[in-house]
């Protein structure tokens, strides 16, 4: 059995959709569904259960004669605004110490991290100290558990792996809704016959845009070398501004047109105004996975957007583009 918490969300769906193309459904799928219509995202994937979070922790201990092949720890409260530190550590922290506890000798795991423990860059963006000041809680709740897994790492007998996402786009995140990627917000804005509404300055923000399917390819590449273990950045390496989004979203559009809007104060301070992965740490475990192009991933997503509101409809193939 492979445990992937999360699964219902939009990595984690998109990640048990990769198992599956790959002949995987042996698959618990630990989430919670109290935003109802996230079920959607599970309509069309293989796997064997559905258990909400809280009570797969609850009866964690049912589970260690049960034979695990990895657990996929995608599960956590991803909202950067979300100001309740008790609650992000509980949630993003204390929990995935407990799920750590039970894999360590057990089976692989691999979890998600995430490139906001940079903050705004200006150290830089590999996986070391240095480089590591969280602008916001959800940020430093990450870096807590990136913190643990390195002091935990040189005793590990069984593979544990960080992938840290930067801006991850693409299918299955319609549940988001205000924390969705800018192109699903530009979709909605456009076809309700909006502009696409840009922070003014834009052009000077860069983020790492990547693919889903890339972030999925990269989890299952690390899985499948379970020899490898650390932190690892999940970015194309490459920064693109948000006005180059949203023109290489607007091409697809007749009629699109784009807006300016002001900068929200609660932001400042807050915001990441550039994100570039540095993939030197991945690239040394022999990882050549080609990020797929902004324009691409674009151009992919929101031919789904329009033919099936951004849900996959089967594993088997991939829809759009013929690749997972």
């Amino acid at each position: 059995m492979i445990l992937v918490t999360g699964g219902a969300g939009f990595i984690g769906s998109n990640l048990v959709r990769g198992l599956n193309q790959r002949g995987a459904d042996d698959i618990l799928v630990v989430d919670d569904l109290e935003a109802g219509d996230k079920h959607r995202n599970l309509n069309a994937l293989r796997f064997r259960d559905l258990i909400d979070y809280r009570d797969f922790e609850a009866r964690l201990d049912s589970f260690r004669s049960t034979k695990i092949e990895a657990i996929f720890h995608q599960g956590a409260c991803s909202d950067t605004t979300e100001r309740d530190g008790r609650f992000m550590l509980r949630v993003n922290y204390e929990y995935s110490k407990t799920l750590l506890a039970f894999a360590l000798g057990r089976c692989p795991f691999l979890y998600a991290s995430s490139a906001a423990v940079y903050g705004d860059g200006k150290r830089g963006f590999r996986e070391e100290d240095a480089c590591e000041e969280p602008l916001n809680v959800y940020a430093f709740s990450k870096l807590l558990f990136d913190r643990h897994v390195r002091a935990i790492l040189p005793a590990a007998r069984t593979q544990v792996a960080g992938v840290r996402y930067f801006n991850v786009y693409g299918p299955q995140e319609n549940h988001k809704g205000r924390m969705a990627s800018v192109v699903f917000h530009f979709h909605h804005e456009i076809t309700a016959g909006k502009p696409l509404a840009l922070f003014a300055g834009s052009a000077d923000f860069r983020r790492d845009f990547v693919y889903v399917a890339d972030a999925v390819a990269e989890n299952l590449f690390l899985w499948e070398h379970p020899e490898v273990s650390g932190i690892f950045n999940c970015g194309t390496g490459r920064a693109e501004s948000f006005l180059s989004l949203a023109q290489a979203t607007a091409q697809h559009y007749a009629g699109a047109r784009i807006a300016e809007i002001p900068f929200p104060a609660e932001l400042r301070g807050k915001y990441q105004d550039f994100t570039q992965a540095d993939l030197a740490a991945l690239r040394s475990t022999g990882c050549e996975l080609e990020f797929t192009p902004l324009s691409e991933g674009v151009r992919e997503y929101v031919a789904l957007l329009k033919q099936s509101e951004g849900y996959h409809r089967s594993p088997f193939p991939a829809e759009v583009r013929g690749r997972g």
